[in-house]
């Protein structure tokens, strides 16, 4: 089963630790000194804040995580069937973890990741640098937070 993934830029990781514990009635599965994620199943989602110094604040990227190899496979074909570039960056870290992942932004610069949880890692990491990638299909560098379009207003 699917789970929806949202990561979020915060300015204070303890201040939002403590909302976002209150908001969902749990704790973070993981924490460290830049980073937290809720496991939740109730809403089935893996929630992520960080805090760094080169990252934007707000949404930083959507994503759908999946529990298996066939899932992956299934997220991926949707990804090229909806006539966007797709990046496949594969095997990977980021957030503490090793994945497996790909990369799409919609047609207004939302980034979203499809991606398969593999194992922990003891560093964050990083994904490509989008900036180009949003722009014209092409991607270059590693490690980046991927950078999608100027935030819109909220609007709900």
């Amino acid at each position: 089963m699917k789970r929806f993934h949202v990561h979020v830029g915060v300015t204070d990781l303890d201040k939002s630790v403590a909302f976002y514990s209150s908001l969902f009635g749990a704790e973070p599965a993981v924490v460290k000194a830049d980073y937290a994620k809720w496991m939740l199943d109730d809403p089935r989602i893996n929630f992520a804040i960080s805090m760094r110094d080169d990252a934007r604040r707000g949404i930083r990227h959507l994503g759908l995580q999946v529990e298996d190899k066939a899932e992956l496979e299934e997220v991926y074909g949707q990804l090229k069937a909806a006539d966007r570039p797709v990046l496949e960056e594969g095997a990977t870290t980021c957030c503490y973890a090793q994945s497996e992942k790909s990369w799409i932004a919609d047609p207004d610069g939302v980034v979203w990741e499809a991606f398969l949880t593999e194992g922990e890692s003891t560093v964050y990491g990083g994904s490509p640098d989008f900036e180009q990638f949003v722009e014209d299909g092409s991607a270059s560098g590693a490690c980046q937070e991927p950078q999608a379009a100027a935030p819109q207003p909220a609007c709900c």
